[in-house]
């Protein structure tokens, strides 16, 4: 293992990774009059957290864990009006006839997390080999002193990271300091923030691998190996420790390779280190596996910047450099030149009343970020006013650094689709400027509270000469008082019933705990859970 000595003596180079950096377009209102204030954990693009959310007490948002699974929910198609349809075709300079959408209202303020185990090995390729290498099964070249069933991290599938990052504890346990040497390397990188930056180190060329939380015991000792996949032959960004730690992302340069099929019907909870994890299940496959599911719609992406041929990444410019066959940046994605590419949305319409902002086509697709984000271009094109805003929060960059910004209830966003559109109503989005791989910033970030409602497949693609990434999706059917099993079956009955009295009276650190019974949202399970229990007692929701 590596010594406090050889933490001291790792060596900076002057590489910095273009992360998504968010900055504040308000910092004023905290602590308004009448309005209430409560503390949250939620993922941000670029290692960024909301903290805190703030609202009116009379109008308390709508939340993935407080209210959005204590109601019944079926979304249904519209036509879109005949003016939309008609802008369309101008726009296309095409005939355009009926437009049939999914209508999806009021989407909670923040989605899921897209947990996923991460296994490491010591896989690299011959030296000056640059390039990963994807994998739809893992190798057994585990560092030293590692147990492959127990020594693994938990992190976020995250779309929008444009390199992969490993904190500095999940590198401890999935055992990059293990062995000697170990597999970080003496170069770092720059990682930026609002109001400073942060140091990482670069890791040697490894294997990282991947499967979601169905791979590992409920218990959260041992982790199933058979279904991961993942790339060889890549480095990864490591923290070094501070307060707050780097988050574990992996991002583009992985899930380029992968169709990735999120089950939002179908929940899975796992209990680690006294904190309760809940994710949809998901499962990675290669492109063209026929266990992929088809699903009807479908929503073209786009990777960019344009241009990327494979990943890899780059070595030390100074010849003299002890060790110039490590890597000195991570690897991304990559063409003649550095991309650092990820994943934008073809298109997003928005309306705010009389106001409208049109095939928008910088929205980031980001399964990273639980909630939805708007840049200034867009807030000014919709007419709203930062001094004004339906509620706030409170977001903590990589340096530990906080930040106010307004969010908005706006009143649509549509998402064009082949096959059915997908649209929402009364839309919770935060406004922020978030830098773009492609140089300024995104129009906005596509955040997964958007996508509760759905099961849908992530399909990466996008290299040179692969298909254009996309994501296909059908929307699911939801009943309040359907908990069991977990992901509901479409109907409240005995079952539920039974799994509900077994967490009853239950808080979030009983042994007896389960999320789902928990309908009301404040984190017990009583009376008020079960007068939802019985309104929908015998009830059932079929598309």
């Amino acid at each position: 293992m590596l010594g406090d000595e050889g933490f001291l003596c790792r060596r900076k180079v002057g590489v910095a990774i273009l992360a998504c950096i968010v900055y504040s377009v308000s910092a004023t209102g905290a602590g308004r009059c009448g309005w209430h204030r409560r503390e949250v954990n939620w993922h941000l693009s670029g290692g960024y957290r909301v903290k805190a959310i703030s609202y009116p007490r009379q109008k308390a948002p709508k939340t993935l864990t407080r209210q959005h699974y204590g109601h019944t929910f079926m979304p249904h198609k519209k036509v879109l009006p005949i003016e939309a349809a008609s802008r369309l075709a101008v726009q296309n300079e095409t005939a355009s006839g009926p437009i049939v959408a999914t209508i999806i209202d009021s989407p909670p303020v923040d989605g899921f997390v897209p947990w996923v185990a991460v296994s490491i090995t010591k896989d690299r390729s011959e030296i000056f080999d640059l390039y990963a290498v994807p994998t739809t099964s893992i190798s057994n070249n585990y560092p030293d002193s590692v147990d492959p069933q127990s020594d693994y991290a938990v992190g976020i599938f995250d779309t929008g990271a444009s390199a992969h990052v490993i904190g500095n504890a999940a590198a401890w346990q999935a055992g990059l300091f293990y062995g000697d040497p170990d597999l970080v390397t003496n170069h770092t990188v720059t990682i930026f923030g609002v109001s400073g930056s942060v140091e990482a180190w670069v890791s040697e060329p490894i294997g990282l691998f991947i499967d979601g939380l169905g791979a590992i015991e409920p218990n959260g000792l041992l982790i199933d190996r058979t279904s991961m996949v993942g790339e060889t032959n890549v480095a990864i960004t490591v923290g070094q420790g501070g307060v707050p730690d780097l988050p574990t992302a992996i991002g583009s340069p992985l899930s380029v390779y992968f169709s990735a099929v999120f089950s939002n019907d179908q929940q899975i909870t796992l209990t680690q280190d006294g904190n309760e994890l809940v994710s949809p299940d998901i499962r990675f496959y290669g492109h063209n596996d026929s266990n992929v599911p088809e699903y009807s719609n479908i929503i073209p992406l786009e990777l960019r910047p344009l241009g990327g041929i494979t990943v890899g990444y780059l070595t030390p410019l100074d010849i003299f450099d002890p060790e110039l066959e490590s890597p000195a940046s991570p690897s991304i994605i990559t063409g003649l030149l550095p991309t650092q590419s990820v994943f934008f949305v073809h298109s997003v319409d928005l309306y705010e009343g009389d106001h409208s902002a049109i095939d928008k086509d910088r929205f980031m697709f980001d399964t990273g970020a639980q909630i939805t984000v708007i840049g200034s271009r867009v807030a000014a094109r919709l007419g709203l006013n930062p001094a004004e805003p339906s509620f706030e929060v409170e977001i903590q960059g990589v340096t530990g650094d906080v930040n106010i910004v307004p969010g908005f209830y706006i009143d649509s966003l549509e998402i064009p689709a082949l096959g059915e559109w997908l649209s929402f109503t009364n839309v919770p989005v935060v406004l922020l400027d978030v830098f773009s791989s492609e140089g300024g910033t995104v129009d906005g970030i596509i955040g997964m509270n958007l996508f509760v409602d759905l099961n849908f497949v992530f399909r990466g693609g996008g290299l040179f000469l692969q298909d254009d990434p996309a994501v296909k999706y059908d929307p699911i059917y939801r009943i309040a008082g359907d908990i069991a099993p977990i992901g509901g079956d479409g109907s409240v009955d005995f079952l539920d019933i039974g799994v509900f009295a077994e967490a009853w009276l239950a808080i979030p650190t009983s042994p007896n705990w389960y999320s789902r019974a928990d309908m009301f949202g404040d984190a017990k399970v009583d009376f008020r859970d079960l007068a939802i229990l019985a309104e929908h007692w015998l009830g059932s929701i079929a598309p």
